[in-house]
């Protein structure tokens, strides 16, 4: 009883832009860059309002954890630049992360806040989670995997990028319309 049943893969176009695998193709970044923008304002928000992660000592400072994981870390000497002073670089982790969160969200220069996102899961899997073992209990390394799709792709659609850039081109008179 197949009669009833298409046998074909193509459809018809969904947005006028191509088939549902093209527009499925276009959006597939996207969980993945809600995901990691949400996750990384919340990381910056949650360093923000903890009084105790800021101190250079005490449970929960993040002078603590620096301390804790100095000689075990794969460049100690990334950990003794962030113990010179530690709630410095502790806001300027927040700062960055909560930067990267939004830029990825709102797709504003999507792919430099990837890589600034790459860069900061890079620099904590290299101290903070080195030791971990085995390795695939430290979420640092999946994270830094999972920035790469998007330094690579960047934030091509709902997005500042996608709409900013068009515009400009627009303003200047050149008719080049808008990027992909």
């Amino acid at each position: 009883m197949t009669h009833g049943l298409r046998t074909d893969t193509r459809t018809a176009y969904l947005d006028r832009r191509g088939t549902w695998r093209e527009t499925a193709s276009r959006y597939a970044l996207l969980p993945l860059r809600v995901f990691l923008g949400v996750t990384f304002v919340y990381a910056g928000l949650d360093k923000l309002t903890d009084s105790a992660f800021m101190k250079a000592a005490g449970p929960g400072s993040l002078g603590d954890t620096l301390r804790a994981v100095r000689d075990s870390s794969a460049v100690p000497a990334l950990v003794d630049l962030a113990l010179k002073s530690p709630a410095g670089f502790g806001y300027a982790i927040a700062f960055g992360e909560l930067a990267v969160g939004l830029g990825v969200l709102l797709g504003l220069l999507g792919r430099l806040a990837a890589l600034g996102g790459a860069l900061i899961s890079l620099s904590l899997w290299l101290t903070v989670s080195w030791a971990t073992s085995p390795y695939y209990y430290g979420n640092d390394l999946a994270y830094l995997m999972a920035w790469l799709p998007l330094v690579l792709a960047g934030t091509p659609v709902l997005s500042l990028d996608a709409v900013l850039p068009g515009r400009r081109r627009r303003g200047l008179g050149l008719g080049l319309g808008s990027y992909r």
